[in-house]
């Protein structure tokens, strides 16, 4: 007789499983969440490519987590008016919204700098 482990070989019903607490990964136990990377400079830039013409203002930098990026975002869209998303920890805010930006992010406590043209 062969030993079993016992354990679900393959599921979809969890979506990705997390090999150490074998929990779903979005409920992972024993990951501890990662500082944010980078040099403590809040960066605020303007950027077209890649976007029919249409701009955007990007922010990098900001020193939060993935959830609380995301909430910060939507209270950035709000004061701004517009739309925007969050990818990659970067919020990216519909139309050239720097100005309106810079002194919101000031009001955290975070040094911000205005980058590109």
């Amino acid at each position: 007789m062969k030993n079993r482990s016992g354990g679900l070989v393959f599921s979809t019903e969890q979506g990705r499983m997390c090999p150490g607490c074998r929990h779903p990964v979005d409920d992972c136990v024993c990951r501890t969440p990662s500082p944010p990377v980078g040099d403590g400079i809040v960066r605020v830039s303007r950027e077209t490519k890649g976007r029919k013409g249409k701009g955007v203002t990007l922010v990098t930098g900001i020193p939060l987590g993935e959830k609380e990026l995301k909430a910060f975002a939507k209270v950035l869209k709000a004061r701004c008016g517009t739309g925007g998303t969050v990818k990659e920890g970067v919020v990216e805010i519909q139309g050239d919204q720097r100005d309106v930006l810079v002194p919101l992010l000031q009001e955290q406590g975070w040094q911000v700098k205005k980058a590109g043209g």
